[in-house]
C-alpha cells in the first residue's frame, strides 16, 4: 500500500485513528466521568472509554456540561485522580489543540535546554493557517509572541529558519495554495541552493533558510525544487545539507525535509526513536499521539508498519504498561488498519 508520492509529496486522504462519535450525549458523558471519579478508588476504564473515543471538540464540550452540572472543573478533578504518564496523557487530551501545542512550543523554548527538534516537528508539520492560531494562543496563554521568545533562545541559521515558518510566505507560486508548483521557478532555486553549497567553498546557510525555511507553506513547490537539486547534483538535498551542515541547522533543515517528503513516515520515525532504546521517551510518544490521532495516525501507522516490519500498536503494547497503555492503544487503535479507512490509501 503506497501512502506518498514520489514527485511531489501531496496527499490523496489523511486519515484519524480518533474520529467523533455520532450520537453524542455530553450530559451522559459527564455524569459517567463524575460517577468514574467519585467516592473511593477510580474506575480508569470508563475515563478511558470516553475521553480516548471523542474527538477534541466532544471532549471540550464534555468538560463545559461537567462544570454546568456539577459545578467542578473536569480538569481539576482529573489531576486529582490521576497520575504520571497517564494523567499527562488524558490531561493533554481536554486542552484545545492550539492551546496544547502552544504548551509544547512554551516547554521547547523555555525548558532545561531547548528542545529543537520540536520546536521544528511543530513549526513545519502543520499548515500556515494552524500555526497563526498556534502563535496567538501562545501570546494569549504567556503575554509574549513566539516570534518573540525563539528570536531570545535560539541564534543563528537556526533562529533565521525557525522564524521564516513564521512569516507569510510572498511568493507568487503560493497563488494557487500550497500544493502548486512552477517548474521554472523550481529549477532556478535548485540553482541558488547548488551555488550556495556545493557550488563554492564554505556555505551560505542563509540561502538555503531563505529558500527551505517556507516548506510548509508552499510543499508542492518545494518538493519540486528537490528534484531539481538532484538533476543539478547528483546528490538528493539530504546528501548536500549533510556534507554542507551540522549543528542545529543541519538537524533542523533535515527534518523539515523529512516533513516534506513524507510527513507520516516523519512521526512514524519520531514515534520509534521515542521507544528505542533504554527507557521511553513519554512525553514525545504523547505529544506526537495526542496531537496526531485527530488528523492522520492511521498514515502514521501504515507507515510505521512499513518501515520496521512491526504494528505501532505492539510497539507502544511492549514499551508501556497499565492504564496509560490501555489509553494510548485505544487513541491509536486497532493493529490492522484495513477497518479505519474506506479508501485505498494511494497519493497522486
Amino acid at each position: 500500500m503506497t501512502l506518498w508520492c514520489g514527485d511531489y509529496g501531496e496527499y490523496v486522504k489523511e486519515f484519524p485513528t480518533v474520529h467523533p462519535i455520532t450520537l453524542f450525549d455530553p450530559l451522559s458523558d459527564a455524569k459517567a466521568l463524575r460517577i468514574a471519579m467519585k467516592g473511593f478508588g477510580t474506575d480508569e476504564q470508563s475515563i478511558i472509554n470516553i475521553l480516548c473515543k471523542r474527538s477534541n471538540a466532544q471532549r471540550l464540550a464534555i468538560a463545559e456540561m461537567y462544570h454546568k452540572e456539577f459545578g467542578r472543573d473536569l480538569i481539576a478533578d482529573l489531576k486529582s485522580e490521576l497520575s504520571g504518564d497517564f494523567e499527562d496523557l488524558i490531561v493533554g487530551l481536554m486542552m484545545p489543540k492550539d492551546k496544547y501545542l502552544a504548551k509544547h512550543l512554551r516547554k521547547a523554548i523555555k525548558g532545561i535546554g531547548t528542545s529543537d527538534d520540536v520546536l521544528v516537528e511543530i513549526l513545519c508539520a502543520y499548515s500556515y493557517d494552524g500555526l497563526m492560531k498556534i502563535a496567538a494562543t501562545y501570546k494569549s496563554m504567556y503575554g509574549k509572541s513566539l516570534d518573540d521568545d525563539i528570536k531570545e533562545d535560539t541564534s543563528g541559521s537556526f533562529r533565521r529558519f525557525l522564524l521564516n515558518t513564521l512569516k507569510k510566505c510572498t511568493d507568487s507560486v503560493m497563488d494557487g495554495g500550497e500544493n502548486t508548483y512552477h517548474s521554472a521557478k523550481a529549477q532556478e532555486e535548485a540553482r541558488i541552493l547548488f551555488k550556495a553549497g556545493e557550488g563554492q567553498i564554505g556555505t551560505d546557510e542563509n540561502a538555503f533558510v531563505d529558500i527551505l525555511g517556507f516548506a510548509a507553506q508552499r510543499r508542492r513547490q518545494t518538493s519540486a525544487i528537490f528534484q531539481e537539486y538532484t538533476k543539478i547534483s547528483g546528490k538528493t538535498i539530504e546528501q548536500a545539507i549533510t556534507s554542507e551542515m551540522s549543528g542545529e541547522i543541519y538537524n533542523g533543515l533535515l527534518d523539515m525535509v523529512k516533513i516534506i517528503r513524507n510527513r507520516p513516515a516523519f512521526f512514524a520515525e519520531r514515534l520509534e526513536l521515542a521507544m528505542k532504546g533504554l527507557g521511553t521517551n513519554d512525553d514525545a510518544l504523547i505529544r506526537i499521539i495526542v496531537s496526531r490521532c485527530e488528523i492522520d495516525l492511521v498514515n502514521t501507522k501504515v507507515e510505521y508498519e512499513r518501515i520496521y516490519h512491526k504494528t505501532l500498536h505492539s510497539s507502544v503494547e511492549s514499551e508501556t504498561s497499565g492504564d496509560y497503555k490501555r489509553a494510548l492503544l485505544a487513541l491509536i487503535g486497532p493493529p490492522s488498519f484495513s477497518s479505519e479507512v474506506a479508501t485505498p490509501l494511494f497519493y497522486l
